[in-house]
């Protein structure tokens, strides 16, 4: 069944700016397979009634895409089945995955949203992975937008944060977008009433205890009223502006080229005379960029007092966050960079040389273990790598592809071991041109004594060392660009 397009002003002012903002981004072309993630909720369903109206025009093959999260029991299996009564209704396909989510929540330790979001994006990565779909459409709108900033805002962010929600995200080896970022939510609902089209209404989106609805049903509406009427399209257009404004820092960053990373090593390094003369804003997004390729983020009062000690001499250093120093050192930046003397330094602190260097502990996945030998604590967590490629930074840690070390494990659990390193082990550290024994890594990098002795190492099941600290993921289990999930290894002293 294809729908008119004669539902009135409301009808056809929504189809021409929907057509006009596809047009101008060029998000969907003639023969695109869409599937649309219908939630039942208003937003997602207007998004497919406003995509039907369109398809003949704009040549696209549609179908719905539904998640249950198993959160809200009954209602849940409600909204399933309004999804699959809605698609039924248009003749579409119907694609339909699930997730505990609350049982998922406690074993990563996410809020209740987060793991939802993490479980659906991963049904989502399934269908294009399959190439049962080459893109989804998701119902994101400008309130959202709006919300997404203040949220970001309030909890501190540069412009990358107020960047908030991307109109398109590349996910290998497809595509999610988002249609109705330039629409309100009332705009929508308006839509619907003028179609004649029901929705579902989840009740959790009225829970204050969530910080995003106190901002969508307090804070939103008081700036709306006391401040701004055109407080939600002010924040979208912030959010857009950023977007630019950070494509464009980002670009200069890297024409800059000043920072140097020693991937074997574990550390980045910086000339402060070549960060002198260059402008305070340029200054700060460096020292990000600093810390970033080294999977550290720090925030604006940190990146300050790393600019700080800039002009200090040889020798201050500065504590930061989970076991990283910066360093004023005098040595080269990097072999053939042709700068010498002071150099900014962001690196791992030394760990406690252990009283007997001989441990060996299971992983768990997802879990903590303490490692008492070195009074240091190791955390894994399972995290999906669309979340990462989405994120504003990379997490604080170490990937390892998943699939690379499960097909080894059996049924005996992950089948990874963290201990001591031994004479014989090798290790492939990720940008090296092969492998190289553990002994000659830890000599290259100036670690002597009983730490070298105790020094940590992750093994599988195989026996194959897979990660060392501070010098990372060995090269054949770094995760790929069909990696889908990967283990995010965190090892740090312990908290006193």
């Amino acid at each position: 069944m294809e729908l008119g397009v004669a539902w009135g002003d409301v009808a056809r002012t929504l189809h021409d700016r929907l057509r006009s903002y596809l047009q101008r981004r060029r998000s969907l072309h003639a023969g695109d397979s869409v599937g649309v993630a219908v939630s039942g909720g208003a937003d997602s369903v207007a998004l497919l009634r406003l995509l039907l109206d369109l398809r003949a025009e704009l040549g696209l093959v549609l179908s719905v895409v539904h998640f249950n999260h198993r959160i809200r029991g009954a209602e849940a299996l409600a909204d399933e089945r309004f999804a699959a009564a809605l698609a039924a209704r248009f003749d579409l396909p119907f694609h339909l995955g699930s997730g505990d989510v609350p049982a998922y929540r406690e074993q990563a330790g996410l809020s209740l949203e987060t793991a939802a979001r993490e479980l659906r994006y991963r049904y989502f990565r399934q269908l294009l992975a399959a190439e049962t779909v080459a893109k989804i459409a998701t119902g994101h709108t400008l309130d959202d937008q709006a919300e997404t900033v203040l949220l970001r805002l309030l909890r501190g962010s540069g412009t990358r944060g107020l960047a908030a929600i991307y109109p398109e995200i590349k996910v290998v080896p497809g595509t999610l977008v988002r249609p109705l970022l330039p629409f309100q939510h009332s705009e929508l609902v308006q839509y619907l009433r003028s179609a004649g089209q029901d929705w579902r209404e989840d009740a959790t989106n009225l829970d204050p205890t969530h910080t995003r609805n106190r901002i969508r049903h307090v804070l939103l509406p008081l700036l709306e009223a006391e401040f701004n009427p055109a407080i939600r399209q002010v924040l979208a257009d912030t959010a857009e502006i950023a977007r630019a404004e950070e494509a464009w820092w980002q670009q200069q960053v890297e024409a800059h080229a000043i920072v140097h990373t020693d991937p074997e090593a574990g550390t980045a390094r910086l000339a402060p005379c070549q960060l002198e003369p260059l402008p305070l804003a340029l200054r700060r997004r460096t020292i990000h960029a600093l810390a970033q390729s080294v999977g550290l983020r720090l925030d604006f009062q940190q990146v300050e007092r790393v600019l700080d000690m800039c002009g200090s001499p040889v020798g201050t250093h500065l504590e930061l966050p989970h076991g990283w120093r910066a360093e004023i050192e005098r040595e080269p930046v990097a072999a053939g960079a042709g700068v010498r003397g002071a150099v900014l330094s962001l690196r791992q602190s030394t760990i406690p040389a252990p009283a007997d260097p001989a441990y060996e502990y299971p992983v768990p996945i997802p879990g903590e273990i303490s490692l008492p030998e070195l009074e240091m604590v190791l955390r894994s967590a399972v995290i999906h790598l669309t979340a990462v490629r989405e994120a504003e930074s990379p997490p604080s840690g170490d990937l390892l592809d998943l699939s690379a070390v499960l097909p080894q494990a059996g049924d005996c659990g992950s089948g990874l071991r963290v201990r001591n390193w031994c004479p014989g082990d090798r290790f492939w550290p990720l940008h090296a041109k092969g492998p190289k024994k553990v002994k000659q890594v830890l000599q290259a990098a100036r670690i002597t004594g009983r730490e070298r002795k105790g020094w940590p190492v992750m093994v599988a099941a195989n026996g194959e060392v897979v990660w060392m600290h501070r010098f990372g993921v060995g090269r054949n289990y770094a995760p790929q660009p069909h990696s889908r999930e990967a283990i995010l290894i965190e090892c740090r002293p312990v908290e006193t």
